[in-house]
């Protein structure tokens, strides 16, 4: 996600935050390599000269040139206007009307039908009560896989599979809303491989007939810059409300997201960050730019946290990585825990750590995934009772394990040393931080992080 743009605005920053003074010289070296940026990343031509020329006029506006700290300033200007250019603020879903009807519309292949199901998983987390509509009736199967997904995320479809007559489908649908306590209606609507009078006359009698709340465009990442024609499409024969882009994890540009809103003036109300049915993300355009920046978005995390992780479960185990009692199995249950925020580099990707590039963050993540693999695989073939009691674990059960894993017994050996010294580690930091001391002070630094995080010494 925004890979290729993030890497090369970080890259351009970090040189201009390097330097005492910059120069008029520097100032266009780092325009210039911030459009080309832009321009790689697939932004539209119109939207990177709208948005050089704006961080121009406010630089030279704030006299940057001049000031104690002009890397600083010039990347406020830079992260300033890509939060403007993103939509300023995030923009929350109606739900307005009874019951709030939410119409998603968009060209085959976008991930309408996923999309529906996955709105309607998220708005039930918020305290709504959705259902769907099935509206979809001219690709075959539309109906079929919508009654799947419902089944999945346990919430209820509304589907006429013998009724082509779309109007009437939508109309049976809000009648059983308003009948059975539903308070929102998601209504997937047909798709073409490309806009046509057919389905623009189609969508407008439904948006005229019963008038919804919020009129979402889905579109694909991956689509370039034809999302940018195909929303402006939209817009001008629906007025959208928002938009909604998926499969912007598998976009290493992202430039769609920042052209679509330029282009439309409507704001990217979710984005699609995997396939999973809870992988629909809420879109704050300054959580966004921080993270393209690399100034992590701890605020997200934080969030995901809370709702993934058991408080409960967290509690036990904090109170047993204190004692003496933190097993193997423990261990497990804490990196299940952490798989529930996302994969590892996703995880990282919302981490402020000065001094590593997202490069050096991949590498990581990757070593760090199949390292946890290995354990995991480790840990499996323990009995219960090792997994409990990690000190049984003689020379003639580490073999065993070793076998029954496909792990090098010196690679296992390596994995329980590492363990025990962890659980020690945890009860000296215990004891540090109820005495008041730093828990960091005099503790061995990673090879090749001297320096890099505050704290060690």
């Amino acid at each position: 996600m925004f890979e290729s743009l993030s890497d090369r605005l970080q890259n351009t920053i970090r040189d201009v935050s390097g330097k005492g003074k910059i120069s008029e010289e520097n100032m266009s070296d780092a325009l210039r390599e911030i459009r080309r940026a832009l321009l790689e990343a697939d932004v539209s031509l119109k939207v990177v000269k709208s948005f050089i020329s704006n961080v121009k006029d406010k630089a030279e506006g704030q006299e940057v040139l001049k000031s104690i700290t002009p890397g600083q300033q010039l990347v406020k200007i830079v992260h300033d206007e890509l939060v403007e250019l993103l939509g300023g603020a995030n923009v929350p879903v109606s739900t307005e009307g009874k019951p709030n009807i939410i119409m998603l519309f968009g060209l085959q292949g976008s991930g309408k039908t996923t999309t529906t199901a996955k709105l309607a998983l998220k708005l039930r987390k918020n305290g709504r009560n959705p259902m769907m509509a099935a509206a979809d009736v001219q690709r075959p199967a539309a109906i079929k896989q919508l009654q799947s997904l419902g089944k999945q995320v346990n919430i209820h479809v509304h589907a006429e599979e013998e009724n082509k007559d779309v109007k009437q489908i939508v109309n049976n649908a809000v009648n059983y809303a308003k009948e059975n306590g539903f308070n929102t209606v998601i209504v997937d609507t047909a798709g073409r491989l490309q806009v046509d009078t057919g389905l623009m006359a189609e969508l407008l009698l439904l948006d005229r007939m019963f008038v919804p709340a919020e009129k979402l465009l889905v579109i694909d990442a991956m689509m370039g810059q034809e999302a940018v024609n195909v929303a402006r499409t939209f817009d001008e024969q629906l007025g959208i409300t928002g938009i909604v882009i998926t499969k912007l994890d598998g976009d290493a540009r992202g430039g769609a997201a920042l052209s679509v809103v330029h282009s439309t003036g409507k704001p990217v109300k979710f984005t699609g960050m995997g396939e999973k049915l809870d992988a629909l993300e809420p879109f704050y355009p300054e959580r966004m730019v921080q993270r393209i920046l690399g100034m992590g978005d701890v605020v997200s995390l934080v969030e995901k946290a809370r709702q993934v992780i058991d408080v409960d479960q967290a509690k036990e185990l904090e109170q047993k990585i204190r004692s003496k009692d933190f097993s193997l199995e423990d261990f497990m249950k804490m990196q299940k825990q952490m798989k529930s925020l996302g994969s590892m580099d996703q995880i990282l990707g919302m981490l402020p750590i000065p001094g590593i590039s997202r490069g050096d963050k991949d590498k990581i993540a990757h070593m760090g995934e199949a390292q946890l693999k290995k354990i995991e695989a480790c840990i499996n073939s323990m009995t219960i009772k090792e997994r409990q009691q990690p000190d049984i674990i003689n020379a003639q059960r580490r073999r065993r394990i070793a076998a029954g894993s496909g792990t090098p017994l010196p690679e296992l050996n390596r994995f329980l040393k590492d363990f025990e010294n962890m659980r020690k580690m945890m009860r000296k930091m215990t004891g540090m931080m109820k005495s008041g001391k730093n828990p960091l002070k005099g503790m061995p630094v990673p090879p090749g992080m001297k320096g890099k995080f505050p704290g060690f010494q």
